[in-house]
């Protein structure tokens, strides 16, 4: 009798503990590409091609080292569709004692893996996934007592714990944190370095041949294909950051250009969340840059901020809070989302460009995400689980461990607080200062009121008079209510009249 290990699409690492004490001999490793887990969201046609690929890179590699691996493709005549289907199926196939898995990314997966026991007549063991550097039991104890959980002192106890820019018990250069450092707008043309890009070999042109033929009608360009797939490629993505990107990451990380969906960001979300990069190995990278001279504390810190602090934070808010979480709706909003979310033929320039790069790329930068696609999502009163899901399906590093919290906590402040200290709402002249989309746009910024004027910036007075009720305590806001109030109605009902037309207008 031998032990059937599963592993994931988002578990592709030779450390993953669901293969900790395989008997090479005799255990069987099962990987499988399914119908329900590319279809219960209509991914990007480039997240498919990415993963799949990756898995198959991966299952090679696995083969290499004499495991006995059972692998079904999506176009596997005898493919059952789901996880539980292809289990029973191996089941018939081999003589086996118990099931063992990693602990999955998302709650709905966990919510399958716990009724499989019963389903299957056997022990069914759920690994903890300890590619993450804080445990779910030790998030836990972080979070008991505090009134709010507060991600920055969260990420100075990472810092301590794993002497990470410390100086004995102290940060390098003094200060834990230096954002302030690293908003520069991009007035000059930066002349940034092209990305890296991976080969198309034949098992990808395979993947991407069945992705266009069962996933044609999913959002999304799948050509040009550029992602790493295996391991060694994905470190080279992390090298080629480290070497030629990471010393302007800090100063440019908010900045936003037209043409330039890659800026100085390092790309490696993918492999992180895949499981062909670990986050300990990437801090690290960041950090011997930094003690040699290489790249400058501020973008180091940042860099290795939204590693170890930000990445670890919001995952251990997810799985705190599920499953009440995902139906968080602070504002009470129920508009749907508009039709160029999918298409991107908008007038308003920065969300054209913004939602092209997604289209084209199933990806945009956390400030595209955050300031431009949910600012609009944020100020429009759109449906959080509309919004969550559009952002599931569109972006290739996207699970929902990592997408829920930062889109209902961090852009749309369904969660009234929980995860952050306000909501992320500005006007037009913060898009304005951090990026050339308003050059090209049919609104002019600087505008305040009527037709031609850029809809941020009454959208935004208008968020904040229709949600006064709600925000009025919020002290990092009060200021802005002061300024609403010293406008005199004339002013007011521009306001009002201005977003009813538009927000109609977009329905």
């Amino acid at each position: 009798m031998s032990t059937l290990r599963l592993i994931l699409g988002d578990q592709l690492s030779d450390s993953i503990s669901s293969l900790d004490g395989c008997d090479s001999s005799r255990d069987i490793i099962l990987m499988c590409e399914v119908w329900n887990e590319a279809t219960y969201v209509k991914h990007h046609k480039k997240k498919i091609a990415f993963l799949f690929s990756a898995m198959r890179h991966f299952a090679e590699e696995l083969m290499r080292q004499n495991y006995k691996l059972e692998y079904t493709k999506i176009d596997d005549e005898e493919n059952a569709g789901s996880f539980q289907g292809e289990i029973e199926r191996i089941l018939k196939k081999h003589d086996i004692k118990r099931l063992v898995v990693t602990y999955p990314g998302e709650y709905r997966v966990l919510q399958d893996m716990l009724q499989w026991q019963l389903a299957f007549g056997l022990p069914v063991e759920i690994r903890a996934d300890d590619r993450f550097l804080c445990s779910l039991e030790d998030f836990e104890a972080w979070s008991k007592g505090r009134k709010q959980l507060r991600m920055e002192y969260f990420y100075r106890e990472m810092r301590r714990k794993y002497d990470i820019l410390m100086q004995q018990s102290e940060p390098v250069g003094g200060q834990w944190n230096y954002d302030t450092e690293n908003r520069k707008p991009p007035k000059t043309r930066l002349k940034v370095p092209p990305p890296f890009m991976g080969q198309i070999d034949s098992i990808t042109q395979e993947v991407m041949h069945a992705v266009a033929e069962r996933f044609n009608n999913h959002f999304g360009d799948l050509e040009p294909f550029y992602f790493a797939v295996t391991r060694e490629d994905a470190l080279k993505v992390l090298n080629l950051f480290i070497k030629e990107r990471l010393a302007s990451f800090g100063d440019y990380q908010d900045a936003m250009i037209e043409g330039e969906p890659w800026m100085y960001h390092s790309h490696i979300s993918f492999y992180l969340n895949c499981g062909l990069l670990l986050p300990l190995e990437c801090a690290r990278a960041a950090e011997a840059a930094y003690l040699s001279g290489k790249a400058p504390l501020n973008a180091v810190e940042g860099f290795i901020r939204q590693i170890i602090g930000w990445r670890e934070y919001v995952r251990g808010i997810y799985w705190l809070k599920m499953p009440d979480y995902a139906q968080k709706n602070f504002f009470e909003v129920t508009r749907p989302l508009p039709e160029f979310f999918w298409t991107s033929k908008t007038q308003m320039n920065c969300l054209h460009q913004c939602i092209s790069e997604t289209i084209q790329h199933a990806y945009a930068h956390h400030i595209q995400r955050l300031m431009v696609l949910g600012n609009f999502a944020l100020l429009a009163g759109i449906d959080p689980k509309y919004v969550n899901e559009w952002f599931l399906i569109v972006y290739a590093d996207a699970y929902e461990w990592v997408e829920l919290p930062n889109v209902s906590g961090m852009v749309l402040f369904a969660d009234g607080g929980y995860l952050a200290s306000k909501p992320y709402a500005a006007g037009g002249s913060y898009i304005n200062k951090m990026s050339d989309y308003c050059k090209h746009c049919s609104y002019k910024v600087s505008k305040k009121n009527g037709p031609d004027a850029c809809p941020f910036n009454y959208l935004y007075w208008d968020f904040l008079d229709r949600n006064r009720e709600k925000l009025r305590s919020n002290h990092r806001i009060s200021i802005m209510y002061k300024t609403f109030d010293r406008m005199n109605d004339e002013k007011k009902n521009a306001i009002r009249d201005d977003s009813l037309r538009f927000l109609n207008c977009i329905e």
